[in-house]
């Protein structure tokens, strides 16, 4: 699920996604129970699919019926939930073509930065309400839009491999990286950070992910050839990811933009202490004054960190202490929409 692993495409039905009784009684509402249809173009396991996953559950959990598909196959059903303006722009224009459903189109990193394209405008221009992960993606948006914007920051997940599992073996200090290896991602960072430990540093570097630009795989051969701490794993199927998360002494992310961050919400949720660059997903999940962030780019900070990690182990409960207290108040804030406040939103009045 997260931005690094690979799994099935999208597709298929998400009923009984959850046993009937933990469902929320939404016809009690004297609302009627709706078919969603989340397209998540794409085949990679990424940030969209945890995303589309997720919300697949929430919305499962209200009653109502929900599938997962890569495109809109002009079946009827009462709400389009478009990830990617961009890459969903297709679906969400036929969508709104063919008659009087509503759109739901959900923001991503690669649509918000480093700016909107026509057709991620154009989509917005056609969707009934707009969702965004973090405050900050707001102000990217056009002012005439942000009225129907919604803010629902990434829920924590509740994934077995993220729970208890976080016991390491060995006398290494493991940092995982999560992520597909392409430039905005500045995925090697963490390996060039490594460099600069001292020989005495037991860290070893553990990087998840596909390769999506041709010019990482001869960075990737380079490094494992000439850093002894660093290691590829290739892409991992997501229970694998999770488990090496999970696993992890610390956590990684060095990108120039995030939409919402999944890989790193998910190390927050399994309890690894982060280290981050300065970015709007990054300050927004952790807290402007997250004693775990660095400049982009800038190794010798991301060095400093991740030493002081491997040898200051109050250092490490201070990342996990301000991360878990700030997701918490960010989390519980008023100003953030739910999914069951969107639909009340869209659906006024659809009384059985």
């Amino acid at each position: 699920m997260a931005d690094g692993l690979t799994g099935a495409t999208p597709g298929g039905s998400f009923r009984g996604a959850l046993p009937p009784r933990l469902r929320l009684p939404w016809m009690a509402l004297g609302l009627r129970v709706l078919n969603i249809l989340i397209v998540s173009p794409g085949s990679l396991n990424n940030g969209n699919t945890s995303s589309a996953i997720r919300w697949a559950t929430e919305l499962s959990a209200l009653g109502h019926e929900v599938r997962i598909a890569s495109e809109w196959e002009s079946e009827n059903v009462d709400l389009l939930v478009a990830l990617n303006a961009e890459k969903s722009h297709h679906a969400v224009a036929q969508c709104h073509k063919h008659g009087q459903t509503p759109v739901v189109v959900a923001l991503t990193g690669t649509d918000l930065y480093p700016s909107l394209s026509p057709n991620s405008l154009s989509s917005l221009q056609m969707a009934d309400r707009i969702v965004v992960y973090q405050d900050k993606a707001l102000a990217h948006l056009p002012e005439h839009h942000q009225t129907k914007a919604r803010v629902i920051p990434l829920s924590a997940p509740n994934h077995p491999a993220l729970r208890g599992s976080n016991q390491q073996s060995g006398n290494d200090f493991l940092v995982c990286v999560v992520g597909h290896l392409r430039a905005v991602k500045d995925p090697m960072r963490t390996a060039r950070a490594s460099r600069l430990l001292p020989p005495t540093s037991r860290i070893r570097v553990l990087h998840a992910g596909s390769i999506l630009e041709e010019q990482f795989a001869a960075e990737v051969e380079r490094e494992e050839a000439e850093n002894p701490r660093y290691k590829w794993l290739g892409p991992l199927e997501t229970e694998e990811a999770f488990r090496l998360i999970a696993s992890s002494n610390l956590f990684a992310l060095t990108s120039l933009q995030e939409g919402g961050g999944c890989a790193m919400n998910e190390a927050a949720a399994a309890q690894i202490p982060i280290v981050a660059s300065r970015n709007d997903a990054s300050t927004s999940l952790l807290g402007e004054n997250y004693p775990g962030l660095f400049p982009f780019g800038d190794t010798e900070a991301l060095s400093i960190l991740l030493h002081r990690g491997e040898s200051e182990p109050h250092f490490c409960s201070q990342l996990l202490e301000n991360a878990a207290s700030h997701l918490r108040n960010y989390r519980g804030a008023s100003r953030n929409g739910t999914w069951s406040s969107i639909l009340e939103e869209l659906f006024p009045s659809a009384s059985v």
